[in-house]
């Protein structure tokens, strides 16, 4: 059994560790200092583990990111902590597989002081992740100090989930497993689907004019409206592609600027667009999306111009019911939470969807709470001891089968 007293400890010291995702936040810490607490905990657990530093002015390969979002060359400390727990042979290995990174403070009064009340503990990042990150690291534990298992289990806490996923993507250059759990906030649910996404930037083209001059301008910022107009329809025809736990694809405008001043014709305006991916779109489908817009628009006026510009995109996951890690995890939960374990699927992207696309059949499995990105956060100190204790079964189950 895991200690619920020990559950809640380590949940509020990872919290207490500032891990702000610098991409997103200026003066963010990045994951450098909890992945070396992650490490040496790793470490005393009997793993082989390392702290391995993300290159922070490094993109991934084929990755476009828009250039206003660039760090300008700012020393920030980013890092992956990794331990391996090597098995007796014959076995198969399994990873799991959390984020250290956090989102942004704002509104929040008491962002890091992992303050428990009513069996809530509070703070960034309790639920999104570190009380799923918690639970793995005691799982570990526990497996490290019974009986030595066929197959290797892997912890891998990584950097930069929250922006473009840097950490999973250098650990799949060094690292790989039969399969993987991804402890995201499922409250226990067994999640085998999520959505994948697509961002994309239009630039139309106007001409510059004085405003007292409309002969000699073309409104940049009119023609936008024209593309919001056939993105808010394609919105439409997305919502009705009906994915049977997913539900439909979706597409936003996410922001929007242009002009020069109020005397003259704005010469252009910038768009960034954020898609929604189901299981087999990716962001090609997008593209030709976006592409078929602005042909049409192109065709009514030939004055129209406008640049489509694609960047950062992840596919969805779907991981088949009849997956072998799907029914070692499902039936592991069963054994400790009792009959009835759902099966589920969730809205935002994870870095499950990278393993899957690398081959490694992924889940999602994490610990309750509420507060995803929000003002007030917490997560069910509980549902941590229990997911560290499915876990621990899973793992046993999972890497003692033949490979």
């Amino acid at each position: 059994m895991i200690e619920r007293a020990r559950a809640e400890n380590l949940v509020a010291e990872l919290v207490r560790i500032e891990s702000i995702n610098p991409d997103l936040v200026e003066g963010g810490s990045g994951e450098g200092e909890i992945a070396r607490f992650v490490a040496d905990f790793l470490s005393r657990a009997g793993l082989e583990s390392s702290c391995r530093e993300i290159e922070p002015a490094g993109r991934a390969k084929g990755i476009l990111r828009f250039a206003q979002n660039d760090k300008r060359g700012r020393k920030v400390n980013r890092a992956n902590a990794v331990g391996i727990l090597k098995g007796s042979g014959g076995g198969r290995s399994l990873m799991f597989n959390g984020h250290l990174d956090t989102v942004g403070v704002a509104g929040m009064p008491e962002p890091f002081s992992g303050r428990v009340e009513g069996g809530r503990l509070y703070g960034r990042g309790s639920q999104d992740m570190k009380g799923g990150v918690a639970a793995a690291l005691l799982a570990v534990e526990a497996v490290a100090r019974g009986a030595r298992l066929k197959g290797d289990v892997v912890f891998a806490g990584v950097a930069d989930e929250e922006y473009e996923s840097k950490g999973t993507r250098a650990l799949l250059e060094e690292n790989r497993a039969d399969a993987a759990v991804v402890m995201e906030p499922t409250g226990l649910e067994v999640v085998t689907a999520h959505k994948g996404f697509a961002w994309a930037e239009v630039r139309t083209l106007g001409r510059a004019a004085h405003g007292s001059r409309p002969e000699e301008g073309l409104d940049a910022i009119a023609f936008m409206g024209r593309v919001l107009g056939g993105i808010e329809r394609l919105a439409k025809e997305l919502a009705n592609r009906r994915h049977p736990s997913l539900g439909g694809g979706s597409v936003h405008a996410s922001t929007i600027s242009g002009g020069q001043e109020l005397s003259s014709y704005p010469a252009e305006c910038k768009l960034r667009v954020e898609r929604r991916l189901l299981p087999g779109e990716n962001a090609q489908t997008f593209e030709r999306e976006l592409q078929k817009i602005l042909s049409e628009l192109s065709a009514a006026d030939e004055s129209f111009r406008a640049k489509l510009e694609m960047g950062y995109s992840a596919l969805a996951l779907e991981t088949p019911p009849t997956t072998s890690i799907v029914r070692a995890l499902t039936a592991s939960a069963e054994r400790v939470l009792g009959p009835g374990v759902r099966l589920g699927a969730q809205s935002f992207w994870t870095d499950a969807g990278l393993l899957s696309e690398a081959g490694i059949p992924s889940v999602l499995f994490g610990p309750g709470g509420k507060g995803l990105h929000s003002a007030e956060e917490y997560v069910l100190v509980e549902q941590v001891a229990q997911c560290a204790e499915v876990l621990v079964e899973c793992a046993r189950e999972f890497s003692n089968s033949g490979a």
